[in-house]
């Protein structure tokens, strides 16, 4: 393994975490009480964290909402009509130089998406199961066995970007893939509020831009020359076909860079999270050891109770009201995940980590048009990996000789180390 390639991974992971981080601040604590003193707060509710947001600096000169409750927030994110997209060109998409879907509005959003939802289906997915398996198992997990400890942020760190690499159809290479993960991450850092730092994360950023580009765009042409006939994800997206239009090599190129950071960051923070609540509960884990058909339940539960993406923002596209409160056409609303998914008007114990709740609709994904295109990928990656590390570490649990992990950050949620022992 390239030394210099595994540390800047690691290295990248740990200053994006701490750029979200934020003021240490209770953000629960915060979005419970807004939600029943201030449920339409006028103002820019994420400012006090200290962390941005996809509207990047512009969103301190914008007028501001923030919404707590769980229907006024689902509301926002299912009209897409009313509050849109658009906007994150200007912020977290600037740092892209072609097509980005979570920038995209109306019809243009509507035919890309179209375009490639198949190759993300369940039907799909549920293809790339037992080599996301496989390569758990036999790439990560088995060679650690015998030390019988690890942090297993070490492992979350790798899986993501190793599977989604498999996954779309790259060569076989340990060295590249964990590049793509630092250069998917440096993307990600680019993303600041502080002037100061603005220049060199986005100068970093494009420097990623590049390197990424120049070798996706290498495979792709590739790809295409040899038919592209595989059930990777590049040559699906070769050969999707929307309303007899195609995607050219400059936009499957471009939509690949796009999905590689949020298939790995997210997925890397959800199974710290996971694991974290799993390991803290003996007797939970006692219960999910012995019923895997629990698995799908703890992660769907982690997913509502930790969110990775703790708020959504959006941009009003005309004159609204919410509860009362005119939203000025251009203003942005933040809708804060954090508390619609621990409304106790929807919720019962909303505050409580329960498996066994019956499963109602949160955030953690998103919702409405620009749901996550590849949550059904995150949580095939997230089953495989919770079973083959119950399966392969026996009577795994947390090492009693480190700190315990935290799971922390106003935005981008997840632990920085999850130091675990096994017989």
């Amino acid at each position: 393994m390239n030394e210099s390639v595994e540390k800047k991974l690691e290295t990248v992971y740990s200053n994006v975490s701490d750029t979200y981080k934020g003021s240490g601040e209770d953000i629960y604590a915060l979005c419970r009480e807004f939600r029943h003193t201030k449920p339409v707060y006028e103002g820019n509710f994420i400012a006090r964290f200290g962390v941005p947001t996809n509207a990047g600096i512009k969103a301190a000169s914008r007028p501001t909402v923030a919404l707590f409750r769980y229907h006024d927030i689902m509301n926002v994110l299912r009209d897409a009509d009313n509050y849109t997209n658009g906007f994150i060109a200007e912020g977290l998409g600037a740092v892209f130089d072609g097509l980005i879907i979570l920038a995209m509005d109306g019809e243009m959003h509507k035919n890309v998406r179209a375009l490639l939802q198949p190759a993300f289906m369940p039907a799909t997915v549920n293809k790339w199961r037992p080599k996301i398996d496989r390569i758990m198992r036999e790439e990560f997990l088995q060679p650690m066995i015998a030390a019988r400890q690890a942090d297993l942020m070490q492992f979350a760190l790798d899986f993501p970007i190793r599977v989604i690499y498999g996954v779309m159809g790259f060569p076989e290479d340990p060295v590249m893939y964990r590049q793509y993960a630092a250069w998917g991450l440096a993307i990600l850092a680019a993303n600041q509020i502080d002037p100061a730092k603005l220049a060199d994360a986005r100068r970093e950023a494009g420097l990623a831009l590049k390197g990424l580009y120049d070798s996706i765009k290498t495979f792709v042409i590739e790809r295409r020359a040899q038919g592209a006939d595989g059930d990777d994800l590049v040559s699906r997206l070769i050969r999707a076909e929307y309303e007899g239009r195609k995607l050219d090599d400059h936009e499957v190129v471009t939509f690949v860079r796009s999905l590689l950071p949020a298939a790995t960051e997210t997925t890397t923070r959800s199974f710290s999270c996971v694991m974290t609540l799993l390991l803290s509960d003996e007797a939970l884990l006692a219960r999910v050891r012995a019923d895997r058909t629990l698995v799908p339940k703890l992660i769907d539960e982690t997913v509502r109770f930790e969110p990775v993406s703790t708020f959504k923002v959006r941009e009003a596209a005309r004159d609204t009201e919410i509860g009362g409160v005119k939203i000025p056409q251009g203003a942005f609303v933040q809708c804060l995940v954090a508390s619609a998914n621990r409304d106790e008007s929807v919720f019962e114990n909303a505050d409580t980590f329960d498996i066994d709740r019956r499963q109602k609709p949160s955030f953690g994904f998103g919702f409405g048009p620009h749901m996550c295109i590849g949550q059904f990928v995150a949580k095939i990656e997230l089953q495989c990996a919770l079973n083959a590390v119950l399966d392969l570490f026996p009577n795994v649990r947390l090492d009693p000789a480190k700190p315990k992990p935290k799971i922390e950050g106003a935005m981008l949620r997840g632990t920085k180390s999850l130091p675990v022992i096994w017989d």
